[in-house]
């Protein structure tokens, strides 16, 4: 295997599995890596790139084990469980890797001593978000539960788990969660994060909240909301931009498809309205809302923070034939959807401001890109 760039602790070296298909520029020096980032994005964002910023990024150390939340596939084989990757149906085993948090790491390595074989228990997946873990299992039945006994609680207690799932899901695969089997065995439902923000074992959050702050804050900035202003959040998740917006003032409104996302939007963003769904089939709430808020003698903002396919169509046309924001900041997670987007919005009377890069994945390729758009 090869050797992980230098200050890389050797710990970290030694969990590195050199078959793992998941961090394709861990072999690459920080600043090697954000170079290959930032040419890729100019080219695939062309028509703008005099508008694009230098990238934002994490230093030294903490471009390793920050990953605190993760998604596995398991298998029980050779007599234990493991927890890795899916290659052309085999599974790479990563109990180790230098990308996952302490706590992601010692999370697993229990599990592996405490939980029940694979011929009665039927697990698929295994899901952490930071101190909430979910277990997911391929059947309709709930196992035999015993072994989460209060000596394991005590241990959950010491790694920083707060709250331990089962998820019976017997269709789990491309869907990884469905609306029912859902069964606290252990801890709480809800937990904190680092901004004060109340989330759940589905709820999304970015992986380096340090940079998310930072990628929130620019687009704050542009957006500047006030009291006499309407903002329009789509793909809103559990409210860290909602916080934002209603915190100067303005009345927001925010969309999310996740019902646990939603539901802890609800306690993060009290102030704001909350639609459940996905946002091309809340078009006409929308439109209702903006209608009540007709008395609003200030702007309409809108921030999006969509999935990889980027904008609905539906969507998308609606924005710019209807609600005509005055400002828009769009955060996205793939280059190729953005860009078939911003040509849409381009055409339609929105000059591109700027463009910022956000390293929240180091050691892989993936770039976020925040996107800040007004009407020209």
């Amino acid at each position: 295997m090869k050797s992980l760039p230098a200050g890389t602790s050797a710990g970290l070296r030694a969990g590195c599995e050199a078959r793992c298909p998941g961090c394709a520029h861990r072999f690459f020096s920080a600043l090697e890596s954000e170079t290959r980032k930032e040419n890729w994005l100019r080219q695939q964002l062309l028509p703008w790139q005099d508008r694009l910023a230098p990238i934002q990024a994490v230093q030294g150390e903490d471009r390793w084990g920050y990953r605190d939340r993760v998604r596995l596939s398991t298998r029980w084989q050779d007599g234990r469980w493991q927890f890795g990757l899916m290659v052309r149906k085999e599974l790479i085993a990563i109990p180790r890797c230098p990308i996952q948090s302490d706590r992601v790491r010692a999370m697993l390595e229990r599990l592996a001593q405490v939980l029940p074989p694979g011929p009665v228990f039927p697990m698929a997946f295994f899901i952490q978000a930071m101190s909430q873990v979910t277990l997911v299992l391929k059947t309709a039945v709930l196992p035999e539960t015993g072994w989460a006994d209060e000596r394991v609680g005590q241990e959950l207690t010491r790694i920083g788990i707060e709250g331990l799932w089962l998820h019976l899901h017997p269709a789990a695969g491309r869907r990884m969660f469905a609306k029912n089997g859902w069964h606290l065995l252990w801890g709480q439902p809800h937990s904190v994060d680092s901004s004060g923000l109340r989330y759940g074992p589905t709820a999304f959050q970015q992986v380096l909240p340090v940079l998310y702050r930072r990628a929130l804050a620019e687009a704050k900035a542009f957006l500047a909301p006030t009291a006499e202003d309407v903002v329009v959040d789509l793909y809103s998740g559990s409210g860290a931009s909602l916080t934002c917006w209603i915190g100067g003032g303005a009345d927001a409104v925010g969309v999310e498809l996740g019902g646990k996302a939603v539901e802890c939007a609800r306690l993060n963003a009290p102030q704001a309205v909350l639609l459940r769904g996905k946002c091309a089939d809340r078009i006409p709430q929308l439109e209702a809302w903006l209608g009540n808020q007709a008395g609003t003698v200030g702007r309409r903002l809108l921030y999006v923070n969509p999935p990889r396919t980027g904008l609905e169509p539906e969507v998308l046309e609606w924005v710019v034939d209807r609600l005509r924001p005055a400002r828009l900041a769009y955060l996205s997670c793939s280059a190729g959807t953005l860009r078939r987007d911003l040509d849409v919005l381009a055409g339609s009377g929105y000059r591109v401001e700027r463009i910022t890069p956000y390293d929240f994945f180091p050691q892989t390729y993936h770039l976020e890109t925040l996107v800040l758009l007004q009407e020209a």
